[in-house]
């Protein structure tokens, strides 16, 4: 909220400089602000009485809006990358569905590791668990095992996380 829109009797005024200029009615902490040429503006309505400042709204909206770019800048979405495998694998494909998970975690990203079972595969669920046991031991020296091989419905999945 900013000049008029402040309807509150009290303010704790903060003058531009950063200097406390202690609690006062609205109007007169208004007429400070126009005499500085400057807006009032809410900085904490919800302390009492609320923390009103003198400064140039345009300048502050700008601050805060750069602050909040920077603040995204730094942030690092993980995606989950996902490795369908089948359980009649050959060893050559599995090498190179390996080879695509060491690429995904040495760029920072997770690996779903999913096992699927079609038809009469369900049958073999325990005997196929080696498979991702295989995956993770090969994974080991540059991911750990953020998720255990858990079977959910027709498929086994296990997740790889980058070694900090």
């Amino acid at each position: 909220m900013i000049n008029e829109q402040i309807k509150d009797k009290e303010v704790r005024l903060v003058g531009q400089d950063g200097e406390q200029l202690g609690i006062m009615p609205t109007r007169e902490a208004m007429k400070r602000a126009q005499e500085a040429e400057l807006d009032l503006v809410k900085i904490a309505p919800g302390a009492k009485p609320p923390v009103c400042k003198i400064i140039d709204y345009g300048k502050y909206r700008y601050e805060l809006v750069r602050k909040e770019k920077e603040a995204k800048k730094k942030q690092k979405t993980v995606e989950i990358k996902e490795i369908r495998l089948s359980p009649n694998i050959e060893t050559n494909d599995l090498n190179t569905k390996i080879n695509a998970a060491k690429k995904f975690i040495s760029k920072g990203n997770k690996v779903k590791v999913t096992l699927r079972f079609r038809g009469r595969e369900m049958a073999h669920v325990q005997s196929s668990k080696h498979i991702l046991d295989d995956f993770a031991q090969e994974l080991a020296e540059i991911a750990v095992v953020e998720k255990a091989p858990k079977l959910e419905g027709r498929s086994m999945s296990i997740v790889l996380t980058e070694k900090k």
